[in-house]
């Protein structure tokens, strides 16, 4: 069958932990409630850090273009 809709990624979560130090928990921290204050809605930093890193990812046009390209740690 041939539908018009590819098959899903996988969508299943990858837990990781990191330590950071003290000044970068401050700053997120900080974030976190400048994020609240912002739209009126609280989220933990836990859940903020991936949308953080996925928007920096996005933002970063040499890393874009070298995976476009097949570069080193290119997933799929």
């Amino acid at each position: 069958m041939d539908l018009k809709l590819p098959r899903l990624p996988d969508r299943t979560p990858v837990k990781m932990s990191i330590s950071v130090a003290p000044e970068l928990a401050a700053a997120l921290a900080d974030y976190a409630a400048m994020y609240e204050q912002a739209y009126g809605r609280g989220e933990p930093v836990a859940e903020l850090v991936p949308a953080m890193l996925a928007a920096f990812l996005e933002s970063d046009r040499a890393f874009a273009r070298a995976r476009k390209g097949g570069g080193p740690g290119k997933a799929g």
